[in-house]
């Protein structure tokens, strides 16, 4: 398997569609973004979702065969009292987001009313169950989207996908350092099962890339027998 040539034909795909976000967004000549119309951000968090996975895997493939020790602990830096550290930087994470399990609204389930058997009817109690809960009002949204975190997360992705050696060291480093510890809470930057933004029906092109991407990376985390 060509594993150079596999990570240079993807990530130039890749970068065209990180570029393409960063023109929908409006991140040009280091331009502030602070809110984006609904439609933009959501057509904008499709394909960014696909990306991240497909730049994870990407640094998967780079880190086949790289070896790192374990980088030391450091404390935490101190901060004046009263402040904390501005979010304007987001490290780009290089294992899956655990896949959580959806539970149901309350708001969405069905009303269930008490099967109970009054002897001798009394209206009053007819009238507590047919009694409605007041309704909340509905707040209009304003029709734009905090875009703060979006932003953060497409320049970590950039930069992620710019330097793929580094990202790849950094991995070997984490794994080094997860291996070290009795339980770790991932074993696998890849977790079971399709990855993170998959889609079964393939509506752009970030489907077809993730999808050759997720294979060569589960192949470079099998054990080399050679």
């Amino acid at each position: 398997m060509d594993w150079a040539r596999a990570i240079e034909r993807n990530s130039e795909a890749l970068k065209g569609i990180v570029a393409a976000l960063f023109a929908m967004v409006g991140l040009v000549a280091d331009a502030a973004v602070a809110g984006l119309p609904q439609p933009i951000y959501r057509a904008v968090l499709r394909i960014l979702r696909p990306a991240e996975s497909a730049v994870r895997r990407l640094v998967v493939i780079a880190a086949r065969g790289v070896v790192a020790q374990p980088s030391p602990a450091r404390p935490m830096p101190k901060l004046p009292a009263g402040k904390g550290r501005a979010n304007t930087r987001l490290i780009f994470k290089l294992f899956d987001p655990v896949k959580g399990f959806a539970s149901a609204s309350v708001a969405a389930l069905a009303p269930v009313v008490p099967r109970i058997h009054v002897f001798g009817y009394d209206p009053r109690v007819a009238a507590l169950w047919a009694a409605q809960r007041p309704v909340a009002a509905v707040v209009r949204p304003s029709g734009r989207a905090n875009a703060q975190r979006l932003v953060l997360r497409l320049q970590a992705l950039k930069l992620a996908l710019d330097d793929l050696p580094r990202q790849a060291r950094r991995l070997a480093r984490l794994r080094a350092r997860h291996g070290n510890v009795t339980s770790p809470p991932f074993r696998s930057p890849l977790r079971p099962g399709p990855p993170p933004g998959h889609r079964k029906k393939k509506i752009h092109e970030i489907d077809e890339i993730l999808a050759e991407c997720h294979g060569l990376a589960r192949d470079a985390l099998k054990p080399d027998t050679s």
